[in-house]
């Protein structure tokens, strides 16, 4: 998490309520009534806290407040509840939060997936919450057997006294409605949690809660939702990615589509979307042809020359200009060691525009009751998500409802909540409950986008080779900036204004460079014309790209090997230390894993290392990886291998970790080599998965991990494998054939001419 944001302890639990016995009536949590019995006479559940709830037949439901996007968090969160409250596996069951302020984050203060910081940020407050169920029923059990609480064991979803050979079940103490104690914020803190060594369920490969629902077809994802009455919506795209006006629609053709209902111009007061009509009919299929059908003229706005090109040169313009931009760090005096220094290297690195593309394109359904607003979405940012359905229907977020699906893929994509705005704006237009479904083109055209970044770096070596200055310019859109959320963004060092340290997170290394610099520069025409949002690794997808790809190139001029050079600097020197050490021990792991320097490859073969500390440096994950590629003479490049270790700290579920890491390191690699998208005239030129073109199943190279669990607290894993694969692989490549890559993706014609100039 960004070091400037202000959050609560993660143990500052008061506003969670946890509340404990049948006068909790407020938080129950919608379970049934026994079958055959009447609604007043069924006994009551148990609700140690508003995070799950104990049904009298002993099933424990948790209420995952994380959006669920195959990272299987929800489970994440079932088991370290599972584990401090003594409850069996089998018994446990999980289901997705609203939007209801109770569920939202315990540090965040919002419901927010990302930065890969559930696991990490919940692990206490999780765990504390199950400790708190075990105990209030660990009480309620000795006053029904007659026995001291000290003398009971809790396993199993039983607490049995060994004494006296009783036992009750969890059921059987819920029927009898005697667990009523209650836990103040401050005895929630005190409360004693199990230490490593105890765990039976943390650190176990324990299946998956959603996998048989999402095997059998069961999992309701947003696509899903199927309401009474209900019409659909297809968006009719503008021809410019934002800032088009509609100026006149001709619905003459559509109204022979049979099922036509309406065209909704959409007259968004977020500014969310812009030059948007939704076609609505009976039938998506209708509402398609519908679409097809209308006749939209359009002022296409102010973007409507802007082109990847128009883009990379303002960056370059800004990053020219040394009045332009803020700084996140600023150490030492570069200049002046620049000046002094032995050696001075100078490098340009660049990202072009990446998308999203999950699986599930976007959609919402909207449906209003009287006052109250249902959306129906699988989303990422439900606090957001809803103040801008709310604020697109002029109306008071209160009266937003978001019932939370599990997500075909989010990726960052479903941090952003245009979806809902087609939706609710499109219902209140035709009174009926309206089901948006975007197109693949509509998904790929209209992302909030990975921006294009442009990044230089100036460094100097001494002359014993010793790096004694890093300048870092990084120029993009500030994603963050956007959401027009002030608590998100980051007071420059200087304290001259707010910065998106979304941005630039990753910069901040944990190499002693006693000089460094690093600033962070707004492209407003990409902020406007893009616009761009979040991508599954954020700004440490291009910031390490930039920074581990310049200390392969100083290291090959101090004359060291580039693994060693790393070595070097991660001393753990002031305010680098414990976080230098890890990160060295992953990349020793990496190389020693790999076989790194051990071995002589044939010609055009290399391996190259790099580590990072993803995804922002107070809330790091240490990940190290090495590439082995082979490259033939027209440039191709062949990746044979990726070995990744990374540190976690606690393993919760070591299987979901490493398909988390796998699964990273490949996204990682599809990026590197594989993913562009580009702008001409203001659009977004790829369409669908035939110009825009993720990494095939084909092209899937052996992976090898090294998970590191050492007992310290759990890190996120979702995320910074993503970020580690390309420099490495542009490392690699250099120590293959000698060719320097400096920009992303890497293409052959690239790789080609840098063998030349070797």
């Amino acid at each position: 998490m960004n070091k400037h944001i202000k959050v609560n302890s993660s143990t500052d639990l008061s506003r969670r309520s946890f509340i404990v016995g049948t006068s909790a009536a407020g938080l129950a949590l919608g379970f049934a009534s026994v079958p055959g019995s009447s609604a007043l006479a069924a006994p009551a559940s148990f609700d140690p806290s508003v995070w799950y709830s104990i049904a009298p037949d002993g099933l424990v439901t948790v209420t995952c407040g994380k959006a669920d996007m195959g990272q299987h968090i929800a489970s994440t969160m079932a088991q370290l509840v599972a584990e401090e409250l003594g409850a069996s596996w089998k018994d446990m069951r999980v289901k997705l939060a609203s939007n209801d302020p109770k569920y939202n984050d315990p540090v965040l203060g919002a419901q927010i997936t990302g930065g890969s910081w559930s696991t990490m940020m919940n692990f206490d407050a999780m765990s504390r919450a199950g400790a708190a169920g075990r105990i209030a029923l660990t009480e309620a059990a000795a006053a029904m057997m007659g026995v001291p609480a000290g003398e009971l064991v809790v396993r199993d979803s039983r607490i049995s006294h060994p004494k006296s050979k009783k036992s009750l079940t969890f059921a059987e103490i819920v029927k009898g409605g005697k667990a009523t104690k209650t836990f103040t914020a401050d005895e929630l803190k005190a409360l004693k949690l199990k230490t490593p060594d105890q765990y039976t369920l943390v650190g176990q490969s324990i299946p998956q809660l959603d996998i048989p629902s999402k095997t059998n077809g069961t999992a309701k994802y947003g696509i899903d939702t199927f309401l009474p009455g209900m019409v659909y919506g297809k968006i009719v795209m503008p021809p410019v990615r934002y800032g088009a006006t509609v100026k006149s629609v001709d619905e003459s053709a559509a109204k022979k589509v049979p099922g036509f209902i309406k065209a909704v111009t959409l007259e968004d007061k977020t500014g969310t979307t812009t030059g948007w009509v939704v076609a609505v009919a009976n039938t998506y299929a209708n509402a398609k042809k519908a679409a097809d059908a209308l006749k939209v003229t359009y002022d296409n706005g102010p973007n409507a020359k802007v082109s990847s090109e128009s883009l990379l040169a303002e960056a370059k313009r800004l990053q020219a200009d040394n009045a332009s931009g803020l700084f996140f760090v600023k150490n030492g005096d570069t200049a002046e060691a620049l000046g002094k220094a032995s050696k001075v290297m100078e490098a340009e690195y660049t990202t072009n525009i990446n998308i999203h593309a999950p699986m599930e394109p976007m959609n919402a359904t909207a449906e209003q009751k009287g006052d109250i607003w249902h959306l129906y979405s699988g989303n990422q940012f439900a606090t957001r998500s809803g103040a801008i359905a709310a604020g697109a229907l002029g109306i008071d977020p209160k009266f937003i409802v978001m019932h939370q699906a599990w997500l075909g893929g989010g990726f960052g994509r479903r941090l952003d909540g245009d979806m809902m705005i087609p939706a609710v704006l499109a219902a209140k237009a035709v009174g009926k409950p309206v089901k948006v479904i975007y197109s693949r083109e509509d998904d790929t055209i209209m992302d909030f986008s990975r921006p294009l970044t442009f990044q230089k770096i100036k460094a100097g070596l001494d002359d014993s080779g010793k790096l004694i200055a890093f300048n870092h310019d990084v120029v993009s859109a500030w994603p963050t900036k956007r959401w027009g959320i002030p608590a998100f963004l980051s007071p420059d060092v200087e304290k001259k204004g707010a910065l998106d340290a979304f941005t630039v997170n990753g910069a901040d290394f944990f190499y002693t460079v006693p000089n460094h610099n690093v600033r962070a520069i707004i492209n407003e025409m990409a902020q406007s014309a893009t616009p761009s949002g979040q991508l599954r690794s954020v700004a440490p997808g291009w910031t390490f790209w930039a920074v581990e790809s310049m200390l392969d190139e100083l290291a090959v001029a101090s004359g060291k090997d580039p693994a060693q050079f790393r070595i070097d600097l991660l001393d753990g020197a002031g305010a680098n230390a414990g976080g230098a050490q890890r990160l060295r021990n992953t990349l020793l792991a990496a190389m020693g894993l790999a076989g790194y320097g051990t071995k002589k490859l044939p010609k055009g073969e290399g391996m190259g290392v790099a580590c990072v500390s993803s995804q922002e440096r107070a809330t790091a994950s240490w990940t190290a990886c090495v590439a082995h590629v082979a490259v033939n003479d027209s440039g191709e490049v062949k990746v044979k291998k990726l070995t990744v270790a990374t540190d976690v700290g606690t393993q919760v579920n070591p299987d979901g970790i490493r398909a988390q890491v796998e699964g990273a390191a490949l996204w990682g690699m599809s990026l590197a080599l594989f993913e562009k998208a580009t702008m001409k005239d203001g659009a977004i030129e790829q369409t669908n998965f035939d110009t825009y073109t993720p990494m095939r199943m084909s092209q899937v190279p052996e992976v090898a991990l090294a998970i590191i669990a050492n007992g310290e607290p759990a890190t996120g894993v979702g995320e910074p494998a993503v970020t580690v694969v390309a420099p490495a692989l542009a490392n690699a490549i250099y120590n293959a054939v000698g060719a320097r890559v400096r920009s992303l993706p890497i293409t052959a014609d690239a790789v080609k001419a840098g063998m030349k100039k070797a």
